[in-house]
């Protein structure tokens, strides 16, 4: 006779539920906890400690990958010190905690904001990011003063294409937020990466995810007239 216990049988004891319930959690708060990000965080202050110059203009561009893997940002802003601090897997959140490291420290003079994308894809709604964001730039603005702040919208992708509506819904309110604020405003790049309200494959790299030179260039053409 088998004693051993089945699935079912352990998922009927309250407790073990719970115990199961409270390990899920745990492992799903340390897969967003910006804990998770301090390496990398140090990494790039490591970087700018040796290259930043202080007194010099200086636009800041934060956010996740698709800020850090932007390599020809420099070549863009001619004239000016350009600070990528974009990290993989970046969400609103993330940027709140480490704000200080990625963007006040350096005293900006204009500061870029893409964050959002991975946010819906871990299930955070447009509401709450909406209000991180609104925190990320009243405490620049308290540290800095009335900072010109670009909010990019959030991109289409080919891999994250069926949540389509959340983003939409996250961007609409990305702008309304932006409206309110004569010092922020708000980049529209979503329509230039669709054709015939479909995104363009040609523009990604094979992950279906990250963009290459091509989807770079859709990005500098919104982008750069707001650097004036």
């Amino acid at each position: 006779m088998d004693l051993k216990p089945t699935v079912i049988d352990l998922m009927r004891s309250p407790l073990l539920i719970i115990i199961f319930l409270f390990g899920c959690w745990l492992s799903e708060s340390h897969a967003q906890s910006p804990k998770r990000l301090l390496e990398e965080v140090r990494d790039l202050q490591t970087k700018y400690d040796s290259l930043y110059s202080p007194g010099e203009q200086t636009f800041v561009f934060a956010g996740s990958s698709s800020i850090r893997f932007w390599e020809t940002l420099p070549d863009i802003f001619p004239g000016v010190q350009v600070v990528n601090s974009g990290f993989g897997g970046s969400m609103a959140s993330d940027l709140l905690a480490y704000l200080d490291e990625l963007v006040l420290d350096y005293q900006p003079d204009k500061v870029f904001l893409y964050e959002g994308d991975n946010d819906i894809f871990e299930k955070k709604s447009p509401a709450k990011i909406v209000r991180q964001t609104r925190r990320i730039i009243r405490r620049i603005q308290k540290h800095n003063g009335p900072t010109p702040i670009v909010v990019i919208s959030a991109k289409p992708s080919l891999v994250r294409w069926h949540l389509k509506k959340k983003y939409e819904k996250l961007n609409t309110r990305l702008k309304a937020l932006c409206d309110k604020d004569p010092s922020t405003s708000y980049a529209h790049i979503w329509d230039s990466m669709l054709e015939d309200g479909v995104v363009k494959k040609e523009i990604f790299l094979e992950d279906g995810l990250h963009m290459n030179a091509e989807g770079y260039s859709l990005w500098e053409t919104i982008l750069k007239p707001l650097g004036n």
